[in-house]
């Protein structure tokens, strides 16, 4: 994805070449996912005007090999930063200065590239961030399919919910369907009933499912791309004044859908959102949306700080929420930025209600 925009940009900014790099399953580097579609450990280095290429373990080569980027075997009597420095100097590559992702690079890897190289490093996160905000028709396939299958699993698990006892059950249930489905987590699913879904964040409990509205967030990874969706249901008997405290939100939620064109300002939405919301203003304590793609929060964020405008082929949440001393509500939705917007998370928002 967008190598030839970044080494414009590298040449732009007369940066040698861009490093990036992996020593852990369990946090692969998404910079070097979104420029070679490989994901494990090594390294990828893009020089400003010769191809890329990866250097990574022996036992990720067959793996790496399908990203379409020349792979070179991390010599296991070499330190990794070191064998990048041979072979660069072999390609005639100058390394006065690197360009790295500083958000994504530990201590102690920034004190083995320093003394590796005698370089100086300059951070290149925001060129790369703003390279992953519009995304690539091949991405929104890709994210039109994940959006598809997570409101599948939403539907399959909203369907049997009278069969779930406490919210680990719901939360295992979503995570099982998405593994079946071949999809990882894009966050960590939220369940929340009752009065912890005054908790936007609320980490799910074993512990009966509480009676009231029951917030549900959950999202997948499919193919690396992260998707994101909010439905709020009811448990029990509700109360006329509930019902409409929930058709009040989801009619807040579908005009900012509507507004949530091309060239709109991301603070001006978000103001929006506060102004509908009206005396519930002070509940709303979250943003009204993120971008997502490969990470699960990307540009553009949409707060009342924002600096950003909405473009096309940007894709994007929008999910205001109020959270009350005992009860919660959030509605969420991907979309396509166009010049009108596209609704990717298509699984209905009426309100259920589960005896």
């Amino acid at each position: 994805m967008k190598v030839k925009e970044l080494q414009a940009i590298l040449q732009k900014k007369r940066v040698d070449c861009a490093l990036f790099y992996c020593v852990d399953f369990e946090n692969v580097e998404k910079n070097i996912i979104y420029f070679s579609c490989y994901g494990g450990m090594g390294a990828l280095v893009i020089p400003k005007n010769k191809k890329p290429f990866l250097v990574v373990p022996k036992m990720e080569e067959v793996k790496a090999r399908d990203s379409n980027i020349k792979v070179v075997v991390w010599d296991k009597e070499k330190r990794l930063f070191a064998q990048i420095k041979c072979i660069l100097r072999k390609q005639g590559v100058k390394i006065k200065k690197i360009g790295i992702d500083k958000t994504a690079v530990a201590l102690t890897g920034y004190t083995e590239l320093k003394k590796q190289f005698k370089a100086h490093f300059v951070d290149i996160f925001k060129e790369c961030s703003a390279l992953r905000t519009i995304k690539t028709q091949e991405e929104i396939s890709i994210i039109q399919r994940g959006c598809k299958i997570s409101d599948e699993i939403i539907g399959a698990c909203i369907e049997r919910f009278t069969k779930f006892k406490t919210e680990t059950e719901v939360k295992a249930f979503l995570e099982y369907e998405a593994n079946k489905r071949g999809c990882g987590l894009a966050f960590p699913t939220i369940v929340a009933s009752g009065r912890n879904a005054a908790k936007p964040h609320h980490v799910s409990q074993n512990a009966t499912l509480q009676k009231g509205f029951c917030v549900i967030d959950f999202g997948i990874r499919y193919k690396n791309y992260c998707t994101d969706t909010t439905r709020t249901i009811y448990l029990g008997k509700i109360s006329e004044s509930e019902r409409k405290l929930y058709e009040f939100v989801l009619g807040v939620q579908e005009k900012l859908l509507r507004e949530a064109r091309a060239g709109k300002k991301c603070s001006e939405l978000y103001n929006n959102a506060k102004r509908m919301l009206g005396k519930y203003a002070p509940y709303f304590t979250h943003g009204l949306g993120h971008g997502f793609g490969i990470k699960i929060h990307e540009l553009p964020n949409l707060t009342d700080k924002s600096k950003e405008a909405l473009r096309e082929g940007m894709v994007v949440t929008i999910e205001p929420g109020i959270y009350l001393n005992n009860q919660g509500i959030r509605i969420e939705d991907d979309i396509l930025i166009q010049k009108d917007p596209l609704l990717l998370t298509t699984y209905p928002k009426k309100l259920q209600v589960i005896p």
